[in-house]
């Protein structure tokens, strides 16, 4: 099995290689398991966070493995990449490829399990939460930051920013990482694109729209028009694929 483990954590590299032998027996699931499945094991006082991806099929198997780094190696990569730019995401440890001459077969990408207080997702469905305005215009000076960095985080939906109250406000972490893009400079229809799979919530996109256009120098009223609008395309876009994979189940059945 193909291994890169991080300088930091060479003396342990044995002992996460034994989690990864073990992964179907042992580990504490986290979360309920769709395409991919998330475990969390105590190596050496530490819990260790293992994600495995579904071993891809046939033809993406040879791609992966010829043609296009595996979503295991993407993530440990732009996870380094993040940091190197002072950004925050669970520190990065490791990622295992089991590949050969006919294609990549399982993959695993090995990170430090993230102790957080919260998850945007929560900002969305409890609008009685603590701070919740605060937090939300430090999310926007955050993301406005990745944009002027031009970093583009492609799955960046709600459940994909953890959040921790530290000394002097908040900071955000972004998890699931095998999906993004680095832009010499990043244009506005990008960046509010990238901004509205947050959240169709009239309240956060105008806390959102309010403070992005402050940090940018741009009329509010543009912000807020083009955000809402592109909010609304990408959760009917959402909505309109998992129909069509509701179908898909059904005559598969």
């Amino acid at each position: 099995m193909n291994r890169v483990v991080h300088p930091k954590f060479r003396e342990m590299e044995p002992a996460i290689a034994q989690c990864i032998a073990d992964f179907d027996t042992r580990g504490e699931p986290l979360g309920e398991a769709v395409r991919n499945s998330i475990k969390i094991f105590g190596v050496d006082g530490m819990r260790i966070n293992i994600k495995s991806f579904k071993k891809p099929g046939a033809v993406n198997s040879l791609i992966y493995r010829y043609i296009r780094k595996s979503k295991a190696r993407r993530s440990y990569e732009y996870a380094n990449m993040l940091l190197e730019k002072g950004f925050g995401t669970p520190q990065p440890m490791a990622f295992f490829e089991d590949s050969g001459l006919f294609g990549l077969g399982e993959s695993y990408y090995v990170s430090e399990q993230l102790a957080a207080d919260l998850m945007f997702r929560e900002l969305t469905i409890n609008p009685g939460y603590p701070d919740r305005e605060q937090i939300i215009v430090q999310y926007t000076q955050f993301a406005f930051e990745l944009h002027e960095a031009g970093i583009e985080f492609i799955d960046n939906t709600s459940g994909n920013t953890l959040i921790r109250k530290e000394a002097g406000g908040y900071r955000f972490y972004l998890v699931d990482l095998n999906r993004m893009n680095f832009h010499g400079a990043m244009p506005f229809e990008k960046r509010m694109e990238n901004l509205a799979k947050l959240t169709t919530q009239p309240d956060i996109l105008q806390v959102m729209a309010r403070e992005y256009a402050r940090l940018a120098g741009i009329g509010e009223h543009m912000v807020h028009r083009t955000l809402v609008r592109m909010a609304n395309a990408f959760l009917e876009s959402f909505e309109r694929r998992r129909r069509i994979k509701r179908r898909l189940k059904f005559w598969k059945k």
